[in-house]
């Protein structure tokens, strides 16, 4: 695998961990490093991305955005202690955080409540609030949220006894002089893959967990994407990836695909 800052390919994809909110004795929690020409983004940070980060071998002065979907443990568990690591490790550079702004205070809150201020960790945290459709540029990458509705169901029921609570969710678009690639993230309806679906992708990176099955091929059947790689499976087809394989084949086309497991690295 090759490392931060050696010759390589214009774009990896580094699956750090590719579980979903059930607990798993065998994959960590959602969390991908996107290697872009020169620009390295992390998406997502879930339980065990320090980990996985570690023992991959990157540099910890390496990342320069982390992108968090919305607040859910498997997708930002993890952050606390990604940011002791890139303490300890002696990282100085600032660290743009961009994510769900009515999370902002709590993810705040929650390193000072963790014992880490900036005070003690030695470089700064810009925090971005993510909104719809407003681009984000990282040199020559632009990163373009679109809303999901994976938490409107609980933001109906519970926001009113809960208005601290921050029920944002995104999906991503990344983009690149020649590259489209699409990460989903966590969804609510098949709708919400529509923003990302608008002209050829080279790479969709698509739950298949918060949405049926079938619904969710049947969207996808037919378009313009050179690959899919299926992360964040319902612990049924985790389970049993090589029916899932074979069902994911009988109902996606033509389009090459492949199922992610924690560690994997793809050239895009």
């Amino acid at each position: 695998m090759p490392a931060l800052g050696k010759q390589r390919p214009e774009v990896y994809l580094h699956c750090l961990g590719v579980g979903e909110g059930w607990p798993c004795p065998d994959r960590r929690h959602s969390s991908f490093l996107y290697q872009i020409g020169t620009a390295n983004l992390l998406i997502d940070c879930g339980d065990g991305a320090s980990t996985a980060y570690k023992a991959s071998g990157f540099s910890y002065h390496a990342i320069d955005s982390v992108f968090l979907s919305h607040m859910h443990s498997d997708h930002v568990g993890g952050f606390s202690l990604f940011v002791q690591g890139l303490w300890l490790e002696g990282r100085r550079r600032a660290l743009p955080v961009h994510m769900p702004g009515g999370g902002v205070q709590a993810m705040k809150a929650w390193l000072e409540a963790t014992v880490l201020p900036e005070e003690i960790v030695g470089f700064p945290i810009n925090w971005g609030p993510l909104a719809p459709a407003v681009k984000v540029r990282e040199g020559d990458v632009t990163v373009t949220p679109h809303h999901t509705t994976h938490l409107e169901s609980l933001r109906r029921a519970f926001q009113p006894r809960h208005p601290a609570t921050c029920f944002e969710a995104f999906s991503f678009l990344i983009e690149s002089p020649g590259l489209r690639i699409a990460h989903s993230a966590d969804i609510g309806d098949v709708g919400d893959l529509d923003p990302l679906l608008t002209k050829p992708l080279d790479l969709l990176v698509c739950e298949l967990a918060h949405v049926p099955a079938e619904t969710l091929f049947a969207k996808l059947r037919g378009r313009a994407i050179k690959k899919i790689v299926f992360v964040h499976l319902a612990r049924e087809f985790w389970a049993d990836r090589a029916g899932t394989r074979r069902m994911i084949a009988s109902q996606l086309g033509d389009i090459p695909f492949t199922i992610a497991e924690d560690g994997d690295v793809f050239a895009v």
